[in-house]
């Protein structure tokens, strides 16, 4: 919890309880600060529902961040085309690790599922023809659903599927 909500929580409930026995004091005429006294009521409540309202949003977000972080995602490269030969390079990262490979195929459709999960997932898929040429088209789905489509034709030609998250 930040500096503010531990500073706040003790101070508000400190002002409620001076304020309300000075304004006991002055219900009882022992005193003459009631509108004080009332102030320092209403504030100190005001001041108590902020941090409540606060701690209950600060509360949320955590959970969210939380479930976000422990979420799994299900990511599915693919490489099509006509192609004779080329070579896929395809990175995935998730959970503060990330993992690189690459490869040289000759037969096209290409395929790779992985799962990962953290705050920052996703990855990277990059395939380009070789001296021969043809098309390539890279595609990656997350969780079933595409997320990135490139096609590339001709000789050396690179098609780049990144960019996405799950």
């Amino acid at each position: 919890m930040p500096l503010i909500g531990v500073v706040a929580w003790p101070l508000v409930i400190i002002g409620l309880i001076l304020s309300s026995i000075g304004l006991s004091r002055a219900r009882r005429g022992k005193a003459t600060n009631k509108g004080l006294s009332i102030a320092g009521v209403v504030v100190s409540a005001v001041g108590l529902v902020i941090c409540i309202l606060w701690l209950t949003a600060f509360g949320n977000a955590a959970n969210e961040v939380d479930k976000e972080a422990n979420r799994e995602v299900a990511i599915h490269y693919e490489v099509t085309g006509d192609a004779p030969n080329a070579t896929i390079s395809y990175t995935t990262y998730g959970d503060g690790t990330t993992s690189t490979s690459e490869e040289n195929v000759t037969e096209l459709p290409w395929s790779k599922d992985f799962t990962t999960k953290g705050l920052f997932k996703g990855g990277n898929l990059t395939v380009m023809t070789g001296g021969d040429g043809g098309s390539v088209t890279c595609t990656v789905a997350v969780d079933g659903e595409d997320a990135k489509t490139s096609t590339a034709n001709g000789q050396f030609a690179t098609a780049t599927c990144d960019g996405f998250g799950g």
